[in-house]
């Protein structure tokens, strides 16, 4: 049974399909396509059906990456359907668990920034309303981010609870 990573943002257009798609870049590089999925989607409406913006996709060019993939809204199925859930920043997180009140599923809610070994930032930033230099931080944060969680999701392949 592979393992299925969930990557969260807003509006499902810019961090969270950069984050899948960097991490579906890794995994490939891994060899380890077989038995690690990925998907994004945003806790907003905004965005549904729309692919991931034009500026993010320049940023990940730069880079070797392709972004693709079409925006979703965050569902009540995804807590079940997913091994871990990554929330972009604290506010993304905050919403994600406002839907499990009971807190069946906080254990699968991480931020991607608890991956990140080269800076000590909580929070991705949305580069929506910024210029282009906040799309090239935002892949690079996610670089390291989604390297980091890469070994530990490798760890968890190897000794699953």
């Amino acid at each position: 049974m592979p393992y299925k990573l969930l990557f969260v943002c807003l509006g499902n257009i810019c961090r969270s399909p950069s984050a899948e798609n960097i991490m579906n870049h890794l995994i490939e590089q891994a060899n380890l396509s077989d038995q690690i999925i990925c998907d994004s989607a945003g806790t907003s409406n905004y965005h549904i059906g729309e692919p991931p913006d034009p500026r993010m996709r320049v940023a990940a060019a730069r880079r070797g990456i392709e972004l693709k993939g079409k925006a979703r809204q965050f569902n009540l199925a995804d807590f079940d359907k997913f091994d871990l859930i990554l929330a972009m920043d604290r506010e993304n997180y905050q919403n994600i668990l406002l839907l499990d009140p009971k807190g069946n599923y906080k254990f699968k809610v991480r931020l991607m920034c608890d991956f990140v070994s080269n800076a000590s930032i909580k929070d991705v930033p949305d580069p929506y309303y910024g210029g282009s230099q906040g799309f090239d931080q935002v892949i690079d944060l996610l670089l390291d981010a989604c390297s980091g969680l890469l070994e530990e999701v490798k760890q968890q392949i190897k000794n699953p609870k």
